[in-house]
Formats: structure tokens, C-alpha cells, sequence
């Protein structure tokens, strides 16, 4: 039952992403409804986008992902007899759905940002690219004027070590 649930619950995924995107392209559903229950003063302006998933806000489009699915449910018990249509694949489905568009609509603002200000992400790329290869280029510089005192400091000739106080004293005589 498990895996029926996760297949449910991807294939609602999939559905929500392709119910937002179909809904951003054309909302005559939506369109007919609204004319269907609100008088000509309260009817949706002629170019408003608004759909049943898109551009709703959370509440809304969860009753109407809800009243979907209690259809689905309806319409598969009358048609299939055997008990499918459990409790927990009613919220899966519904949570999926859910999820699935407000990852098309995560896609869709981010392709409408790349649009509006792709150039300018082009730029900003190119610019970091540009500090990075001069930030290569002081380190490996810094590398070759420090590996170069290093050479320097080793050429020099060692120090002799120097007795300890304790040796010098036993030199005297004191220990």
C-alpha cells in the first residue's frame, strides 16, 4: 500500500505542475464558472489570469485541489467497487498536487527573473570570473615571492647553537 501511496503521490506532482501550466496558458474553466455564479458587476475583469491553481492564494487553491480530488474519489467508487480510495491516497494526492504547483510556479518566476535580468546575471558571471583569475594570479605571485625568501633564508649558513645557561654555568664552575 505504501508504494501506492508514493506513486501517488508523484503522479499528483506531475498533475499539479501540468494543471498550473495548463492554467497559466488559458483559464476558460475558471472563466465559465465565474460567469456561471457571479452577476455581470462581480464577474473577473476580461484580462485577468486568474485560474483555480494559478495566481490563487494557499487556502483557495487548496479547497479547489480538494473538491478535485473528492470528485476523482466519487467518480473511481461508482466505477470501481473495490475500496481504493482510502484516507490517506486522498491526502497524499492532494498534498502532491499542492506541492506540484507551487513548483511550477517556483519555475516560472525563475524563468521570468532570467528573462528580465539575464544579461545582467551574464555580466555579473563574467565579472566574477574575471576576480578570480586575478586573485589566481596575486596568489601565484605571492607563492613565488615567498618560495623565493624561503630559498633565500636556507642559503644562509646556520647559527651555531648557544650553550645554555645551565652549560655555562657548569663552565665556571658553578654546578
Amino acid at each position: 500500500m505504501m508504494s501506492l501511496e508514493i506513486i501517488l503521490f508523484i503522479a499528483s506532482i506531475l498533475f499539479g505542475i501540468v494543471l498550473y501550466w495548463r492554467e497559466s496558458k488559458t483559464n476558460k474553466v475558471y472563466r465559465f464558472f465565474n460567469k456561471l455564479f457571479y452577476s455581470k458587476e462581480l464577474q473577473m475583469k476580461s484580462d485577468s489570469n486568474k485560474g483555480f491553481v494559478y495566481q490563487q492564494s494557499f487556502l483557495m487553491r487548496l479547497v479547489y485541489i480538494a473538491v478535485l480530488f473528492l470528485l476523482g474519489i466519487v467518480i473511481v467508487r461508482f466505477l470501481i467497487p473495490i475500496d481504493l480510495a482510502t484516507l490517506s491516497l486522498f491526502a497524499s494526492g492532494i498534498f502532491g498536487t499542492l506541492v506540484g504547483t507551487y513548483l511550477a510556479n517556483l519555475v516560472f518566476k525563475s524563468s521570468e527573473v532570467l528573462d528580465e535580468k539575464g544579461d545582467s546575471f551574464v555580466d555579473a558571471v563574467k565579472d566574477t570570473v574575471e576576480k578570480g583569475k586575478e586573485y589566481i594570479k596575486d596568489l601565484e605571485a605571492k607563492d613565488t615571492k615567498a618560495l623565493e625568501e624561503a630559498k633565500k633564508e636556507i642559503k644562509k649558513e646556520p647559527e651555531v647553537p648557544k650553550k645554555s645557561a645551565r652549560q655555562r654555568l657548569k663552565d665556571k664552575g658553578h654546578l
